[in-house]
């Protein structure tokens, strides 16, 4: 229920600008920019929006490309968009699942080729994640087959029995792995709360479709997690790596992870339709919500969050922001912060101003430090930079938080 409020958001023009800036500014970038006209797309575009056509092909892109058409083409019925998903699909069908062990590649060549055939955990629960999303989409039963067996295959391979929780990644063939960073910027720790709220997320939105009691029993699970050990109880910012007993490794402090999981957190728990569980997220996800908007800056920015050693880190990076946007919009509808309504319409017009590139399509990824001068060197379409983050962020908020007005 929207909390009964005085409030100067005009509803209505916030989904407007919203779908405008989907349908008319990221989507279109990925059809019209990023198509590769031999199959797939291309691996990366950076900040002057040139192509580079010899980049490596990541997991995580293709099956956020996958996700995000697929949903666009559920909730606004645009062919074109059906047409990008099946694009996607056939790309990942064809190039990036691994026949003979499992699973999915984490990268391949630029012409198609596997490249690093590593098993990053992250990277399964996208894959999955997007295959559920096109199943919804368009009810093929091959694409929700596929989304079981990762499940089946992250359970088997993953899956920590002694400790809980899941391992970040191993090689090819399901072995040892030393290095188990998910990027040059992690820490190497076999587990950390960013695989582990999107395996989540990937989890919840199988859920929707294959209601499953194993997969039940794993989601609750990932919850009580996350409640128990990934949430700091005395701060309440999520605590990002961690040994293989949970013990936490580091002080660092990332808003953008704290502000998604608040409402992903949420998501999972309603979707779950336990309502024992959903009280203590309620209670647990106002806690994470709050302690993020301690990152918002005076001009409704959401800085990237604290170092190691306790400066901060005032980067604006293009996905936190877009988490910013949504996260406060739970903290309004569900939580009955009736201030936080102003706040994500104000972080909207940050972005709006600062981070979408209305000449060309997209939106920058960084705003560097206190001057936010935008750093170009940083990509605009490439292995991290997805339609995803943005476009979800318009979909969650003109389907499920912006009705009612």
């Amino acid at each position: 229920m929207i909390p009964k409020m005085k409030q100067e958001v005009n509803i209505p023009l916030f989904r407007k600008e919203l779908l405008n800036v989907l349908r008319g500014n990221i989507l279109p970038y990925w059809t019209d920019h990023m198509t590769e006209p031999g199959g797939g797309f291309y691996g990366r575009c950076d900040g002057y929006d040139c192509l580079d056509t010899a980049a490596p092909k990541g997991a995580v892109l293709y099956a956020r490309i996958l996700w995000t058409f697929s949903t666009a083409y559920r909730i606004l019925g645009d062919t074109t968009y059906l047409q990008t998903a099946l694009r996607a699909e056939r790309y990942i069908a064809e190039h990036f699942m691994d026949s003979e062990f499992g699973g999915v590649y984490w990268s391949l060549t630029c012409d198609g080729n596997p490249l690093d055939t590593k098993k990053q955990f992250y990277a399964l629960g996208f894959m999955l994640y997007g295959l559920a999303a096109f199943y919804r989409a368009t009810g093929d039963p091959v694409a929700l087959q596929q989304a079981i067996a990762l499940f089946r295959t992250i359970e088997e391979h993953s899956r920590d029995c002694l400790f809980g929780g899941y391992i970040e990644a191993t090689t090819r063939s399901w072995t040892p792995i030393p290095d188990m960073r998910l990027s040059s910027k992690d820490r190497n720790t076999c587990k950390t709360m960013n695989t582990h709220l999107h395996i989540l997320e990937a989890y919840a939105e199988l859920y929707r479709v294959w209601p499953d009691s194993a997969l039940h029993d794993a989601l609750v699970a990932l919850l009580e997690l996350f409640f128990a050990k990934i949430e700091d109880s005395e701060n309440h910012h999520l605590r990002l790596f961690f040994l293989e007993d949970w013990h936490p490794v580091g002080r660092a402090i990332s808003y953008g992870h704290d502000i998604e999981a608040s409402w992903l957190l949420l998501d999972a728990a309603r979707i779950l339709q336990h309502s024992e569980l959903q009280q203590r997220a309620l209670q647990h996800t106002d806690r994470i919500a709050t302690a993020a908007l301690d990152g918002l800056c005076d001009d409704a920015s959401l800085r990237y969050g604290v170092r190691d050693d306790g400066t901060d880190d005032l980067d604006r990076h293009w996905w936190v922001e877009a988490e910013c946007v949504v996260g406060q919009l739970y903290h309004w509808k569900y939580h009955g912060h009736s201030e936080s309504l102003t706040g994500a319409w104000r972080t909207w017009k940050y972005i709006e101003r600062n981070m979408v590139d209305w000449e060309h399509g997209e939106w920058y990824w960084i705003r560097r430090g206190k001057d936010g001068t935008i750093d170009r060197r940083e990509d605009k379409a490439g292995f991290w930079k997805c339609p995803y983050h943005n476009s979800r962020m318009v979909l969650q908020a003109v389907v499920h938080l912006l009705v009612g007005e």
